[in-house]
């Protein structure tokens, strides 16, 4: 009789990747898939109950990004469409015939490959901010590179594989100063959008604080459901929709709109708005004794800034080992962890944020990044550093990167 296999309690740290649906949120979704699934645009009475409840969600969202108005709210499938619809939607509606695009070289790839297929097309020109071995851009280098046709500046809040945090305020604030200028010059105005799918449950998102633009968000990387984000556009930033058809979204894109996966967001945002500072500050404390415990270790180098990053990431470079050797091992053993990127992490190619930190195509390859949340625990991280020492001693007794092994 063949034994079956005892399996190992799974412990989860990768939340940068996906969130779980907390299940108060899936619980509200899951009454209204039921109970209220009108299309919001009928005007019987199921399509206007089904209205009232996204407006009420859109308010929710509005109220806690501080917005001017609900119709700055434009809900998308998530964090990708929205950087695609803040990017391509701006570029569309520009009265210059070549624009100019400034972001940085450890941007999502929803942000660097839009633009690259723009440049791929001769529709705009664009400049590519380099960043130190943290992960931070320079603001001067950001001023040195506008120019006259310059449209959009596109910086994400937090990065998704290193954690570090960028300036997005003092771009913003400096950017509304130039723009009384260079609108009284005949120049046009320059934009400012920042993907915040990394920041929003954990840094100020208030966008009049960060003299943001454009923002975008997915649910699904703060305990909402998948399939659903949004694009903060402030009143009067041009955009042209992306998907055509009905006028939904203030016709800014069209499609009959989940109404179930925008009460998600909502409820996720009301539980994040009552339960994050304390969240937060646990995960933050946890990450703190993870970054310890793994620096003990011989031959490892914290990837990111010190201080200007995400209390719930930590990644690392481990000399002498793929990354994707301890990735394996780690799950053998019950933990999933990630070597960057979860969008990325399918390629053999080395993580462009870390190359772009200066990091050799080598040391990119032994990256491993932990991410914790809501429901990451101290057992779990001591867990996790009594096995990793044992598994990284291993692998590096077998390694053929070890000279004169």
């Amino acid at each position: 009789m063949i034994k079956k296999s005892i399996e190992k309690k799974k412990i989860y740290l990768d939340y940068s990747a996906t969130t779980p649906t907390d299940k108060r949120v899936a619980k509200v979704m899951s009454k209204i898939m039921t109970d209220n699934f009108g299309n919001p645009s009928s005007i019987h009475s199921f399509g206007r109950e089904a209205r009232k409840i996204m407006d009420e969600s859109r308010e929710v969202v509005r109220d806690f990004i501080n917005a001017s108005d609900p119709s700055e709210i434009i809900f998308t499938s998530g964090g990708s469409e929205a950087d695609n619809l803040a990017i391509l939607g701006l570029a569309a509606k520009s009265k210059i015939r070549k624009p100019h695009i400034i972001t940085t070289l450890i941007e999502h790839k929803a942000v660097l490959e839009t633009i690259k297929h723009l440049e791929s097309q001769d529709l705009i020109e664009a400049s590519y901010l380099k960043v130190d071995r943290e992960g931070l851009i320079d603001l001067e280098a950001v001023k040195r590179e506008i120019k006259y046709n310059t449209i959009l500046i596109s910086v994400m809040y937090a990065n998704n594989e290193i954690g570090t945090i960028e300036p997005i305020r003092e771009i913003g604030k400096y950017l509304e100063k130039l723009n009384i200028q260079r609108v009284g010059g005949g120049f046009p105005r320059i934009y400012l959008h920042t993907d915040a799918v990394q920041a929003f449950q954990y840094l100020n998102v208030d966008v009049k604080h960060l003299h943001v633009d454009l923002m975008s968000v997915s649910a699904h990387k703060f305990y909402g459901p998948k399939g659903i984000g949004f694009l903060y556009i402030k009143e009067g930033t041009p955009i042209e929709k992306i998907i055509f058809g009905g006028g939904q979204e203030g016709n800014k894109r069209a499609g009959t709109e989940n109404v179930a996966g925008i009460v998600g967001v909502a409820c996720a945002i009301k539980i994040l708005k009552k339960e994050g500072d304390k969240d937060s500050k646990k995960i933050e404390k946890l990450r703190d004794q993870l970054m310890t415990g793994v620096l003990k270790i011989s031959g490892v180098h914290l990837t990111g800034h010190k201080k200007e990053r995400l209390p719930s990431l930590a990644s690392f470079v481990f000399e002498a080992i793929e990354g994707e050797s301890i990735l394996i091992n780690l799950d053998l053993d019950g933990f999933n962890v990630s070597t960057g990127s979860a969008c990325t992490s399918g390629t053999l190619s080395p993580s462009h944020v870390l190359s772009a930190c200066g990091y050799s195509h080598l040391e990119a390859q032994g990256n491993i990044r932990f991410s914790l949340g809501r429901w990451t625990t101290e057992a779990e991280i001591k867990k996790v550093l009594d096995i990793l020492p044992q598994i990284i001693e291993r692998l590096r007794s077998i390694s053929p990167m070890i000279p004169n092994k």
